[in-house]
């Protein structure tokens, strides 16, 4: 399903194509797996140690495809934000689990899967990583803020272990959110394919979705079990 303008026409801002785009898979992704959990406040704090040990590939993924794009047009300007989620998520696994985190954690094949992805998406001229920093970035600017303090009351977690949500560099984060969404807008228009974009963000959203599942499987497996 591609996003389309009455006139069959894409829209001019491709933020507000994805956003069109991926908007039923938002909410389904806020209804399913781990986040409805971490969301309600009924997540345990293994869940959420498991959920950041499986995104952490994904945000290296990112976050190494953006440096390798730093001089090419539009991405570039992304990667000079320099948001590095996966220092800081790797920082709160030590926190909260120990420096043996990698070894006691499990990777799970969701989580594996959405790396790849990613991986693939920094091939030929990056902009399908276009989709995937709209998907985390944006996404972690829109609702960290909420999710901290959720987190925080829900699991009694303390600031050292929450640092993924933090941004020091940045003070103003609403103002960063406006230029971060406009610095997306700007690599969306110089997309040879903006259609490839705006589909490689329901995809991002759908291994976002797979990845939520799978942690709540591997918390309940009894659960999941067949009949």
């Amino acid at each position: 399903m591609t996003v389309a303008m009455a006139d069959g026409s894409l829209p001019s801002s491709v933020v507000t194509a994805l956003y069109l785009r991926t908007k039923a898979l938002h909410v389904e992704a806020e209804r399913t797996g781990i986040i409805r959990e971490l969301l309600r406040g009924s997540a345990t704090r293994d869940g959420y140690i498991l959920l950041l040990r499986n995104l952490l590939p994904a945000y290296r993924a990112m976050e190494q495809g953006l440096a390798r794009h730093l001089k090419t047009p539009g991405i570039g300007a992304l990667a000079r934000y320099r948001l590095d989620r996966a220092p800081a998520i790797e920082s709160d696994l030590v926190v909260l689990c120990g420096h043996a985190w990698h070894h006691d954690v499990p990777l799970l094949p969701a989580g594996g899967n959405y790396a790849r992805r990613i991986a693939e998406a920094v091939k030929g001229n990056g902009s399908r990583l276009i989709a995937h920093a709209y998907t985390r970035y944006l996404g972690d600017l829109s609702g960290g803020l909420i999710l901290q303090r959720l987190l925080a009351r829900s699991l009694d977690l303390r600031p050292a272990e929450l640092s993924f949500y933090d941004f020091p560099k940045y003070p103003d984060l609403a103002a960063l959110k406006a230029a971060y969404r406009e610095a997306l807008d700007r690599a969306g228009s110089l997309a040879s394919d903006p259609t490839n974009v705006i589909e490689e963000g329901a995809l991002a959203f759908t291994l976002n979705i797979d990845l939520s599942c799978a942690v709540q499987a591997a918390l309940h497996p009894a659960a999941n079990a067949p009949g």
